[in-house]
């Protein structure tokens, strides 16, 4: 099903070859799904959307892109759908919310791991190859040492993880039962929104601190809660790895092409390598946007680690990839831009 046409791009100095493919992304309205999309058609690739926009944005659809309405536990829309013809799969649909997932484990492990059963089963019905899979540093769990590589030990700490996990483990018998090749990809903490300004569709309800600033600034919440300024880094607040959702995209691109072309699977972190405070965030954040952001310092919340950071070493050496849009300032004016209007 590939296509013989083929795109030479540049990813900061780092050149691939993109082949031409028919794309079936699973969440492709959603926040980070949108991001991927649009770096997937900017590449040449053809795409079509798969979401039931629980959690999607109208906006986020692109008028380039077929869209579905569908649930992945619709398992005979879903297989109508993957019949289709494609060459490979994107899954990012997830119920991700770490709290909720140690109230309602139920509502996950039926979400979470039963659909990724569902779009498996779909891909081997529909003789589809190649999936790359939305993972998630929460499979680590607390950090044993920093920064956190591929190999750090595999203890997630919260049921949201534990899924993770698990879709992970099916990946490998797949891949070793039924010929399937993936890419897991384990991303730390997205944030940032398209710097050219195409992807609008915010949130719903967000809980990672970046949104959580800019509702802030745009009077959207009284203050900024601050979970704990006592920890032992260099301005007392939580330091985390922060990536641009358009890293990621690429990230996403780069990874299909290696699992297509080496026809072999792939785990691997994506992160900055850097880490920022909250504190410098929320600094940031008012010199950028020019707003006071009210803040409340609170308590720390339990399991929160004082500091992580991700070893990105794998990504860089099998794909060559790098973040480039991951600085403080980037993903600080780039989410503004979205929320300032």
């Amino acid at each position: 099903m590939l296509r013989p046409s083929a795109l030479m791009l540049d990813f900061g100095g780092v050149s691939c070859i993109s082949y031409s493919m028919r794309i079936f992304v699973i969440g492709g309205a959603g926040y980070i799904g949108s991001h991927v999309t649009r770096g997937l058609l900017d590449a040449g690739h053809q795409v079509c959307v798969y979401d039931n926009m629980s959690s999607g944005a109208k906006e986020n659809i692109f008028p380039e892109t077929r869209f579905i309405h569908g649930d992945i536990l619709d398992y005979t829309t879903l297989l109508e759908a993957m019949r289709e013809g494609w060459d490979a799969v994107v899954y990012l649909a997830a119920l991700k919310a770490v709290g909720e997932s140690m109230l309602y484990p139920e509502k996950y492990s039926v979400n979470n791991i039963n659909g990724t059963v569902y779009i498996l089963n779909a891909m081997c019905a529909a003789g589809v190859k190649y999936i790359c899979f939305s993972s998630s540093a929460a499979v680590y769990g607390q950090p044993v040492r920093t920064p956190i590589d591929e190999e750090h030990p595999l203890n997630p700490e919260n049921f949201y993880g534990f899924t993770k996990l698990e879709i992970e483990r099916f990946l490998a018998w797949y891949e070793r039962l039924k010929g399937l090749r993936y890419a897991s990809l384990r991303y730390f903490n997205a944030a940032g929104y398209d710097t050219a300004g195409r992807v609008r569709g915010l949130e719903r309800n967000p809980a990672n601190l970046l949104p959580v600033i800019m509702e802030t600034a745009a009077g959207i919440r009284p203050r900024l809660q601050i979970f704990g300024a006592d920890y032992p880094t260099r301005d007392g607040t939580c330091i985390r790895d922060y990536i641009h959702v358009s890293d990621l995209a690429q990230a996403h691109l780069l990874a299909l092409n290696f699992i297509r072309e080496k026809d072999e699977s792939l785990t691997v972190n994506l992160g900055s390598e850097t880490g920022l405070s909250v504190r410098e965030i929320v600094e940031a954040s008012r010199r950028i946007t020019g707003k006071p952001i009210p803040e409340e310092i609170t308590a720390r919340r339990p399991g929160d680690p004082a500091a992580l950071t991700a070893s990105a070493a794998k990504a860089k050496r099998l794909l060559g990839w790098k973040a480039r849009y991951s600085d403080a300032d980037t993903l600080i004016s780039s989410t503004w831009n979205v929320y300032n209007l």
